[in-house]
Protein backbone atom coordinates (compact mmCIF):
# COMPACT_ATOMS: atom_id res chain seq x y z
CA UNK A 1 0.00 0.00 0.00
CA UNK A 2 1.20 3.51 -0.85
CA UNK A 3 0.29 6.68 1.01
CA UNK A 4 -1.73 9.16 -1.03
CA UNK A 5 -2.60 12.85 -0.57
CA UNK A 6 -6.12 14.11 0.10
CA UNK A 7 -6.99 15.59 -3.28
CA UNK A 8 -9.92 17.97 -3.65
CA UNK A 9 -13.17 16.18 -4.51
CA UNK A 10 -12.12 12.71 -3.33
CA UNK A 11 -14.51 10.74 -1.13
CA UNK A 12 -12.68 10.04 2.13
CA UNK A 13 -12.47 6.26 2.84
CA UNK A 14 -11.53 6.95 6.48
CA UNK A 15 -11.77 9.68 9.10
CA UNK A 16 -8.86 12.11 8.90
CA UNK A 17 -7.52 13.56 12.14
CA UNK A 18 -4.79 16.17 12.35
CA UNK A 19 -2.58 15.29 15.34
CA UNK A 20 -1.38 17.87 17.87
CA UNK A 21 2.19 19.09 17.77
CA UNK A 22 4.53 21.53 16.11
CA UNK A 23 3.74 21.92 12.41
CA UNK A 24 6.95 23.70 11.43
CA UNK A 25 4.87 26.38 9.65
CA UNK A 26 5.60 30.06 10.19
CA UNK A 27 2.94 32.25 11.86
CA UNK A 28 1.89 33.77 8.54
CA UNK A 29 0.29 30.47 7.53
CA UNK A 30 -2.27 30.25 10.33
CA UNK A 31 -5.14 31.34 8.07
CA UNK A 32 -5.86 27.83 6.78
CA UNK A 33 -6.03 26.43 10.28
CA UNK A 34 -8.36 29.18 11.46
CA UNK A 35 -10.75 28.48 8.58
CA UNK A 36 -11.06 24.86 9.79
CA UNK A 37 -11.38 25.92 13.45
CA UNK A 38 -8.14 24.23 14.46
CA UNK A 39 -6.85 25.54 17.81
CA UNK A 40 -3.26 26.68 17.38
CA UNK A 41 -0.65 28.75 19.14
CA UNK A 42 2.69 30.26 18.24
CA UNK A 43 5.56 28.42 19.88
CA UNK A 44 9.18 29.40 19.21
CA UNK A 45 8.28 31.13 15.97
CA UNK A 46 6.24 28.27 14.51
CA UNK A 47 2.59 27.21 14.54
CA UNK A 48 1.69 24.47 16.99
CA UNK A 49 -1.61 22.56 16.96
CA UNK A 50 -2.92 22.28 20.51
CA UNK A 51 -5.42 19.39 20.28
CA UNK A 52 -6.19 16.69 17.69
CA UNK A 53 -8.90 17.76 15.26
CA UNK A 54 -11.00 15.67 12.89
CA UNK A 55 -11.13 17.67 9.68
CA UNK A 56 -12.59 15.06 7.32
CA UNK A 57 -15.16 12.37 8.10
CA UNK A 58 -15.44 9.06 6.29
CA UNK A 59 -17.69 9.38 3.23
CA UNK A 60 -17.29 13.15 2.90
CA UNK A 61 -15.70 14.95 -0.05
CA UNK A 62 -12.32 16.52 0.53
CA UNK A 63 -12.54 20.30 0.36
CA UNK A 64 -9.90 22.73 -0.86
CA UNK A 65 -9.08 24.00 2.66
CA UNK A 66 -8.63 20.49 4.05
CA UNK A 67 -6.50 19.46 1.08
CA UNK A 68 -4.32 22.58 1.37
CA UNK A 69 -3.75 22.12 5.10
CA UNK A 70 -2.86 18.43 4.83
CA UNK A 71 -0.53 19.22 1.96
CA UNK A 72 1.27 21.90 4.02
CA UNK A 73 1.60 19.48 6.94
CA UNK A 74 2.93 16.78 4.58
CA UNK A 75 0.17 14.41 5.73
CA UNK A 76 -0.94 11.71 3.29
CA UNK A 77 -4.00 10.27 5.05
CA UNK A 78 -5.17 7.86 2.38
CA UNK A 79 -3.51 4.73 1.06
CA UNK A 80 -3.77 3.10 -2.31
CA UNK A 81 -2.77 -0.31 -3.57
CA UNK A 82 -3.78 -3.37 -5.53
CA UNK A 83 -6.17 -5.96 -4.15
CA UNK A 84 -5.65 -9.37 -5.73
CA UNK A 85 -8.96 -10.85 -6.88
CA UNK A 86 -7.70 -13.94 -8.71
CA UNK A 87 -4.42 -15.64 -9.61
CA UNK A 88 -3.89 -16.87 -13.17
CA UNK A 89 -1.26 -19.53 -13.87
CA UNK A 90 -0.85 -21.72 -16.95
CA UNK A 91 -4.48 -21.44 -17.99
CA UNK A 92 -5.91 -21.94 -14.49
CA UNK A 93 -7.50 -19.33 -12.22
CA UNK A 94 -7.05 -19.63 -8.46
CA UNK A 95 -8.26 -17.80 -5.38
CA UNK A 96 -5.67 -15.36 -3.94
CA UNK A 97 -5.52 -17.51 -0.77
CA UNK A 98 -3.09 -19.81 -2.63
CA UNK A 99 -0.44 -17.12 -2.22
CA UNK A 100 -0.63 -17.54 1.55
CA UNK A 101 -0.15 -21.32 1.61
CA UNK A 102 2.89 -22.60 3.51
CA UNK A 103 4.84 -25.82 3.04
CA UNK A 104 2.99 -27.31 6.03
CA UNK A 105 -0.36 -26.51 4.39
CA UNK A 106 0.72 -28.20 1.16
CA UNK A 107 1.93 -31.30 3.02
CA UNK A 108 -1.34 -31.52 4.99
CA UNK A 109 -3.45 -31.21 1.85
CA UNK A 110 -1.33 -33.76 0.02
CA UNK A 111 -1.69 -36.19 2.93
CA UNK A 112 -5.47 -35.69 2.98
CA UNK A 113 -5.66 -36.37 -0.76
CA UNK A 114 -3.47 -39.45 -0.40
CA UNK A 115 -5.77 -40.78 2.34
CA UNK A 116 -8.77 -40.37 0.03
CA UNK A 117 -6.97 -42.22 -2.77
CA UNK A 118 -6.08 -45.09 -0.44
CA UNK A 119 -9.68 -45.37 0.81
CA UNK A 120 -11.12 -45.33 -2.71
CA UNK A 121 -8.58 -47.87 -3.94
CA UNK A 122 -9.37 -50.22 -1.05
CA UNK A 123 -13.13 -49.99 -1.65
CA UNK A 124 -12.84 -50.55 -5.41
CA UNK A 125 -10.07 -53.12 -5.01
CA UNK A 126 -8.09 -51.10 -7.55
CA UNK A 127 -4.33 -51.27 -7.09
CA UNK A 128 -2.51 -47.96 -6.72
CA UNK A 129 0.97 -47.24 -5.43
CA UNK A 130 -0.49 -45.58 -2.32
CA UNK A 131 -2.84 -48.47 -1.52
CA UNK A 132 -0.54 -51.44 -2.20
CA UNK A 133 1.18 -51.37 1.24
CA UNK A 134 -2.22 -51.41 2.97
CA UNK A 135 -3.40 -54.25 0.73
CA UNK A 136 -0.31 -56.29 1.64
CA UNK A 137 -0.92 -55.69 5.35
CA UNK A 138 -4.57 -56.71 5.07
CA UNK A 139 -3.60 -59.80 3.10
CA UNK A 140 -1.02 -60.70 5.75
CA UNK A 141 -3.69 -60.32 8.46
CA UNK A 142 -6.00 -62.66 6.54
CA UNK A 143 -3.28 -65.29 6.10
CA UNK A 144 -2.30 -64.97 9.76
CA UNK A 145 -5.93 -65.40 10.85
CA UNK A 146 -6.23 -68.49 8.66
CA UNK A 147 -3.01 -69.92 10.11
CA UNK A 148 -4.15 -69.34 13.71
CA UNK A 149 -7.50 -71.02 13.03
CA UNK A 150 -6.00 -74.06 11.23
CA UNK A 151 -2.96 -76.32 11.37
CA UNK A 152 -1.33 -74.43 8.52
CA UNK A 153 1.66 -72.46 9.69
CA UNK A 154 4.59 -70.35 8.59
CA UNK A 155 7.50 -68.78 10.53
CA UNK A 156 5.78 -65.45 11.30
CA UNK A 157 2.62 -67.23 12.47
CA UNK A 158 4.49 -69.59 14.81
CA UNK A 159 5.40 -66.74 17.17
CA UNK A 160 1.78 -65.59 17.33
CA UNK A 161 0.60 -69.11 18.08
CA UNK A 162 3.13 -69.39 20.90
CA UNK A 163 1.77 -66.24 22.52
CA UNK A 164 -1.79 -67.48 22.17
CA UNK A 165 -0.89 -70.81 23.80
CA UNK A 166 0.90 -69.16 26.74
CA UNK A 167 -0.77 -65.81 27.60
CA UNK A 168 1.83 -65.17 30.31
CA UNK A 169 4.23 -64.18 27.55
CA UNK A 170 2.12 -61.09 26.98
CA UNK A 171 3.01 -60.01 30.53
CA UNK A 172 6.70 -59.98 29.58
CA UNK A 173 5.87 -57.41 26.91
CA UNK A 174 3.42 -55.33 28.93
CA UNK A 175 5.53 -55.16 32.13
CA UNK A 176 8.40 -53.00 30.72
CA UNK A 177 5.89 -50.61 29.17
CA UNK A 178 3.98 -50.29 32.45
CA UNK A 179 7.22 -49.71 34.37
CA UNK A 180 8.26 -46.96 31.97
CA UNK A 181 4.85 -45.28 32.37
CA UNK A 182 5.13 -45.48 36.17
CA UNK A 183 8.53 -43.77 36.09
CA UNK A 184 7.25 -41.02 33.83
CA UNK A 185 4.23 -40.23 36.02
CA UNK A 186 6.14 -39.02 39.15
CA UNK A 187 8.40 -36.90 36.98
CA UNK A 188 5.38 -35.00 35.67
CA UNK A 189 3.99 -34.55 39.17
CA UNK A 190 7.26 -33.05 40.39
CA UNK A 191 6.98 -30.30 37.80
CA UNK A 192 3.71 -29.10 39.32
CA UNK A 193 4.33 -26.15 41.58
CA UNK A 194 2.69 -26.28 44.98
CA UNK A 195 0.45 -23.28 45.68
CA UNK A 196 1.99 -20.77 48.04
CA UNK A 197 0.33 -20.46 51.42
CA UNK A 198 -1.03 -17.02 52.20
CA UNK A 199 0.44 -15.44 55.32
CA UNK A 200 -2.13 -14.52 57.92
CA UNK A 201 -2.34 -10.79 58.48
CA UNK A 202 -2.24 -9.96 62.17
Amino acid sequence: MVGGPARVGLIAPIDVVVPPGNTGLDPSQTSTGSVLNIPTKINKGTVEIITPVEIIKKGEKVGSSESALLSKLLIKPFSYGLVVQSVYNNGSVFSPEVLELTDDDLVARFAAGLTNIVGLSMILDYHTLAAVPHMFINSYKNVLSFSVATEYSFPQAEKVKEYLKDLSKFAAIVAPVAAASAKAAPAKEEKKEEPEEDDDIV
